[in-house]
């Protein structure tokens, strides 16, 4: 089952913010975020429900309504140079792949945003033919200074 959610306060009952930055931090590995930077991007995304900011997509198991999946959009201010929409998080728990979980979240994140979308992903992630197959192209080599 999926379900959007963008407020905070519209978060299913048996789930916070903690919990979903524990799991994302958890389902994205190798390519993970610290759990930290992942929990203070759910706020900020979820942080007020009168100017959103952005929003999730969770994906629940039908039987035990287990968490199996989540994807985290965040709304930019631009567009055109900058996409309007940045794709921060999706994964899937490692159990639950390969039933086209990761399909159904992409596609409930492109039905569900305005304008175009920008996401970074590893160029060994096995998840990059999904994004590739679903109309994502590569434009850019991204370049960091880490300080």
């Amino acid at each position: 089952m999926l379900q959007i959610v963008q407020s905070s306060t519209n978060l299913p009952d048996e789930l916070d913010l903690d919990q979903i930055a524990a799991f994302l931090h958890q389902a994205l590995k190798p390519y993970e975020d610290t759990q930290a930077d992942i929990r203070r991007a759910l706020g900020h995304v979820l942080e007020s429900e009168h100017h959103p900011r952005g929003f999730l997509v969770l994906a629940t198991d039908g039987a035990s309504g287990n968490l199996v999946g989540a994807a985290v959009v965040h709304f930019t201010p631009w567009s055109g140079y900058v996409p309007e929409n940045l794709l921060l998080f999706i994964a899937v728990s490692p159990a639950s792949r390969g039933r086209g979980i990761g399909r159904a979240l992409l596609d409930a994140v492109v039905a569900e945003c305005e304008g175009d979308i920008k996401l970074h992903v590893e160029h060994d992630n096995p998840a990059r033919r999904l994004y590739e197959r679903v109309g994502f192209t590569s434009k850019y080599a991204e370049m960091r200074l880490t300080r």
